[in-house]
C-alpha cells in the first residue's frame, strides 16, 4: 500500500507541475520556480516530508542534468549554432574563469568568506542553466547568431564549472594548486570531447543502418547512446557533461530515422527530469534556515549579475575580437550579460560540497537557493523587454520544416512526413514546380482532415501534411529542396537559397 501512496503522490506532483508549466509560460516565469515551490510545499515546512540526503540529491541532480543537456543537444540545430561555437567556447572557458574570480574577490572582501569558499561560491554560480536558457529561447525572437551563442554557451559551460566545483570541494582545507588544476580541467575536457565526438558519429552510423522493428525504439536508442557517452567519459575520468552534449548534438543533426519523434521523446524526458530534480532540490532546502542566507545571498547575487557576468562577457568579447573570431557590439554584450540565467545547475553544484561535508557548505547551498529564486524572478520575465530595449530582437522568420522519416528496407527508400508552416513559401506552389528528383514522389496529402493522392498540378497549402517517398540516396536532396522552396519560393535557386542551412 505504501508503494501505491508514493506512486499516487508522484503522479499528482507531475500532473500539478505540468499544469503549472502553462501558467509559468503565460507569465514569462521560468517553470523551475514553480517546481522548487512544489518541493518546498512538500518538505518540512509544508506537508512534512523529511529529506536531507545531499549525496542522493547530488547523484540525482547530476543524472538529471545529463539528460537535460542531452535534450539540449538533440534539439539544437547545428546550422543555428555553428558560427557561434567558437564564441561560446570562449564564454565557457575564459568567461567562466573571469566570473569565478569576479565573484570570489568581492565576496571574500565584503562577506569575509575564506578564499576557498569564496572561489567555490564563484564556481557554483559561474554556469548558466541550460534548461532555463532553452525555455527562454523558445519564446524570444533573437537573431540566429545571438541565440546560438546563448544556446551553445549553456551547453558547454556546465563541464568546466562541475570540474572546478569538484576540485575545490575535494581539496580539503587547502587551496588546490593552480597549475595542477588547469592541467586536470584540460585533461577532463579533452577526454570528454574525444568520447562525445566518437560515440556520436558511431551511434549515428549504426542507427542509419539498423532497421529497428518499432519506431519507439529509435528515441530510446538515441538517449541511451548519449548516456553511453556520459558514462564512458566519466569512467575515463573525463567530463561526462561535455561528452553527452557533443554526442547529442551530433545525433540530433544526423540523418536518423524518426528524428521528430526522438526530439519529442527527449523533450518529454527532460521535462520529467526537471520536475523531479527541482522538487527534490526544494525538498532538500530547509525554509527555517533560508532567512539567515538572504542578505549574503542577495549581495553575492548582485555581484554576480552586475559585476561578474558583465566582466566575463567583456573579457570574452575582447578575446574573440583579438582572435578574429567574432565582434560583439555593446548591445549584444549587454543582452548576453542580462541573459545569463541561473537555474537548477547552481543548486545542483551546491550539493557537491555539502555531500562531501565541506565546512560551511550548507550555508552556501542556502545562499545559492536564494540567489536562484530572486534573480530568476528578476531576470526571466524581463528578458523580452531588455531585448527590445537593446534592439537585439529579430523579426519573425519563416519557420523551418520539420521532416520526419522512417526506413523502408525492402525498397532501400525512406518515407518523409512534414507539415507546411503557416508562413511557408510552399503555400501556392504546384507539385511539379518543386522539381524533386525523379526517384522521389509526394504520394499523399492530408488537408482539412481529408486525404488524397495529389497530381503534378496540385497546389500545396499552408498546414498541409505531406508524405514523400524517396530513395535513401536522394533523401538529402529532397529535404534541401523542400527547405529552399519553403524559405524563398519556387525561384529559390535564383536567390542562391539551397536549403542546406
Amino acid at each position: 500500500m505504501e508503494l501505491d501512496v508514493w506512486l499516487l503522490l508522484g503522479a499528482g506532483v507531475v500532473i500539478a507541475a505540468i499544469a503549472a508549466v502553462r501558467m509559468a509560460h503565460r507569465s514569462g516565469l521560468p517553470s523551475l520556480l514553480i517546481f522548487l515551490g512544489l518541493g518546498l510545499l512538500l518538505g518540512e515546512g509544508g506537508v512534512g516530508i523529511q529529506f536531507e540526503n545531499a549525496e542522493l540529491a547530488q547523484q540525482i541532480g547530476l543524472s538529471a542534468l545529463a539528460l537535460i543537456l542531452a535534450e539540449g543537444g538533440l534539439t539544437t540545430k547545428w546550422s543555428h549554432v555553428r558560427r557561434a561555437v567558437p564564441t561560446a567556447l570562449v564564454l565557457a572557458t575564459v568567461g567562466v574563469a573571469v566570473s569565478i574570480v569576479a565573484v570570489a574577490v568581492p565576496v571574500h572582501l565584503l562577506l569575509g568568506m575564506d578564499w576557498r569558499m569564496a572561489l567555490l561560491l564563484g564556481a557554483i554560480l559561474a554556469s548558466t542553466d541550460a534548461a532555463a536558457v532553452f525555455s527562454v529561447l523558445r519564446r524570444l525572437p533573437l537573431p540566429a547568431r545571438l541565440a546560438g551563442i546563448l544556446e551553445a554557451e549553456s551547453g558547454f559551460n556546465d563541464a568546466p564549472t562541475v570540474i572546478a566545483v569538484f576540485l575545490l570541494s575535494a581539496s580539503g582545507t587547502r587551496m588546490p594548486n593552480l597549475g595542477s588544476a588547469i592541467v586536470e580541467i584540460s585533461y577532463e575536457l579533452a577526454v570528454g570531447a574525444v568520447v562525445g565526438l566518437f560515440v556520436g558519429p558511431v551511434g549515428a552510423y549504426a542507427l542509419r543502418r539498423v532497421a529497428l522493428p518499432a519506431s519507439g525504439l529509435y528515441p530510446l536508442a538515441v538517449v541511451a547512446l548519449t548516456f553511453v557517452a556520459y558514462s564512458g567519459a566519466a569512467l575515463a575520468h573525463g567530463s561526462g557533461f561535455l561528452a553527452v552534449y557533443l554526442c547529442a548534438l551530433i545525433l540530433g543533426n544526423a540523418m536518423l530515422p524518426h528524428r521528430s519523434t526522438t526530439r519529442g521523446f527527449a523533450e518529454g524526458a527532460a521535462w520529467l527530469a526537471q520536475i523531479g530534480l527541482f522538487v527534490i532540490l526544494g525538498l532538500l532546502a530547509s525554509p527555517s534556515e533560508l532567512p539567515r542566507a538572504v542578505i549574503p545571498g542577495l549581495i553575492a547575487g548582485l555581484l554576480l549579475v552586475l559585476v561578474a557576468r558583465p566582466l566575463s562577457i567583456m573579457a570574452s568579447a575582447l578575446v574573440v575580437r583579438l582572435a578574429g573570431i567574432d565582434r560583439l557590439n555593446w548591445r549584444e554584450q549587454a543582452f548576453l550579460s542580462w541573459a545569463g540565467l541561473r537555474g537548477a545547475v547552481p543548486i545542483i553544484l551546491a550539493t557537491i560540497p555539502w555531500a562531501l561535508s565541506v565546512p560551511g557548505a550548507k550555508l552556501v547551498f542556502n545562499e545559492v537557493f536564494i540567489i536562484v529564486i530572486v534573480f530568476t524572478l528578476l531576470q526571466g520575465p524581463t528578458l523580452p523587454y531588455v531585448a527590445r530595449l537593446l534592439k537585439v530582437t529579430a523579426p519573425d522568420e519563416t519557420r523551418d520544416l520539420d521532416v520526419e522519416s522512417a526506413p523502408l528496407d525492402e525498397l532501400n527508400a525512406e518515407l518523409l512526413q512534414m507539415r507546411i508552416p503557416a508562413s511557408s513559401h510552399l503555400h501556392g506552389v504546384e507539385i511539379f514546380e518543386l522539381r524533386l528528383p525523379r526517384d522521389a514522389q509526394i504520394t499523399l496529402i492530408v488537408r482539412d482532415d481529408r486525404t488524397f493522392v495529389p497530381s503534378g498540378t496540385t497546389r500545396l497549402r499552408a498546414d498541409d501534411q505531406l508524405l514523400v517517398v524517396t530513395t535513401a540516396a536522394s533523401r538529402e536532396t529532397v529535404e534541401n529542396r523542400l527547405r529552399a522552396v519553403s524559405r524563398k519560393g519556387k525561384l529559390a535557386g535564383w536567390y542562391g537559397e539551397r536549403g542546406t542551412e
